[in-house]
């Protein structure tokens, strides 16, 4: 405890650290001061009993309840992260964006000027199809086209400025802005979950006891996903010794940390989206509403609906593990270096040995990342509400974990520079590593 203390004490000291870290906290509270800012024309009241089950109460989360209490900040930096995962894909089909991604910094720059123009028009269809789906008829005080068009500029701007406060905290604050919102977002649910479900426990069946088992059961399932978002396999790599003038350079042995889950939370956010194909079906295709498959492929808590997600996860893991880790580039950066893994040959060897790696270490990591996702639906079979349950696992534990992790090794970072102890020693790899771990795309590189 006393070493805790002094931690705290050690990052308070550091004037560029504690500014930072204030300058996160602001940006975070005006991001959830704007979160209870209704939208004009809206009465509250007529909102504020609104259910967020299924789809809306996934972007609910997300959206830190600004989704269901029609709030200026109610699609939330959603739609930022779906063009950033369009231009992603871009990258791999088309050769201008492909290009841009090999243009270092400039390439970047512009990439990310393109995001921003596509989460303008994202934000300004999905603004349009809020309003005419969620927001209640009667909560509407003026008139239907005026109402429209107002909130409509009013939600694209809302859903800006939480993106230009994400970028303020990644400049100005300790980093991982957007995936910071996000984490808060999720955060500010838990509360009102946890009472929920203690509530209903201590005064409905199941007792305290039963509150007592839910808690340990969900600290167990954090354990197991910080497991898997932290688990890597080490490859030993070899550097030639250099001598440049009177010093020495190579000559040791480095790593390079595969993570065994390199896909991050995408396979689950590309497979959740499929799953919801049955649900629109049913809606826009009333004449086959009543088809069994499409009924149980609609119900979260069915064992079909939990298969087809599960098959899903597995494959889209391999999917993106294939698009965003390049044992090619790998091996050819690690041949220019001077580089080689001991008892393989350089080149097209190194590359598929590396590739073989990556395929065996993805088969686990799909499959827990599966188990992970269908939690919440096997918490709520066993009585767990479903709003609580949604932090058993699936999308918003693996972000969760990720972002506060990712953010212990941001402040860790900043102590490790000036010499004081950081906040991890459990999880620091002994020797050099050779590159960065072979990252998917996670909230954090969104």
């Amino acid at each position: 405890m006393k070493k805790f203390f002094t931690t705290l004490s050690n990052i308070w000291k550091i004037e560029d650290l504690r500014v930072r870290i204030i300058n996160t906290l602001l940006f975070l509270l005006i991001y959830r001061v704007g979160s209870f800012v209704v939208l004009p024309g809206v009465n509250p009241a007529s909102v504020s009993n609104q259910k967020a089950e299924g789809l809306v109460g996934l972007l609910n989360m997300f959206a830190g309840g600004s989704f269901s209490r029609s709030s200026i900040f109610a699609l939330g930096v959603m739609p930022y992260i779906s063009a950033s995962i369009v231009v992603q894909l871009l990258g791999i089909a088309v050769p201008y964006f492909t290009k841009l991604q090999k243009e270092g910094e400039s390439g970047r720059n512009k990439l990310n000027q393109w995001t921003r123009y596509l989460t303008i028009g994202i934000t300004f269809l999905q603004a349009i199809g809020y309003l005419k789906s969620q927001v209640a008829p009667d909560a509407m005080l003026i008139s239907n086209p005026m109402f429209t068009i107002l909130n409509t500029f009013v939600l694209t701007a809302g859903t800006l400025f939480v993106m230009w406060l994400g970028e303020k905290i990644t400049d100005k604050g300790i980093g991982n802005g957007i995936s910071l919102i996000i984490m808060v977002g999720i955060i500010a649910q838990l509360p009102g979950a946890f009472l929920t479900e203690f509530t209903s426990r201590t005064t409905g069946t199941g007792g305290l006891i039963t509150f007592i088992v839910e808690i340990v059961a969900l600290i167990g399932v954090v354990m197991f996903t910080i497991m898997i978002v932290q688990g890597t396999r080490k490859i030993a790599v070899q550097y030639a010794k250099r001598i440049v003038g009177n010093k020495q350079y190579g000559g040791v042995r480095q790593y390079i940390p595969l993570k065994v889950n390199a896909a991050g939370v995408m396979p689950i956010i590309f497979a959740q989206a499929l799953m919801f194909i049955p649900q629109t079906v049913q809606q826009f295709l009333p004449s086959i509403s009543s088809n069994g498959i499409l009924i149980a492929l609609s119900n979260y808590n069915s064992w079909q609906h939990n298969l087809l997600f599960g098959v899903l996860i597995i494959l889209f893991t391999y999917f993106y593990t294939a698009i965003t880790v390049n044992p090619n580039q790998m091996a050819d950066d690690m041949k220019k270096n001077g580089g080689f893994i001991p008892g393989v040959k350089p080149g097209k060897t190194t590359a598929d040995y590396i590739d073989g790696v990556i395929s065996k270490i993805t088969l686990p990591g799909s499959i827990f990342l599966a188990i992970i996702a269908i939690v919440p639906a096997i918490a709520s079979l066993v009585g767990v509400s479903p709003i609580f349950a949604r932090f058993f696992g699936g999308t918003s534990l693996i972000i969760l974990v990720g972002v506060v992790l990712d953010t212990l090794q941001q402040i860790e970072s900043h102590l490790l520079m000036r010499h004081y102890d950081g906040l991890m020693k459990t999880g620091r790899i002994k020797g050099r590593t050779a590159m960065p771990a072979a990252a998917g795309t996670s909230p954090t590189a969104i």
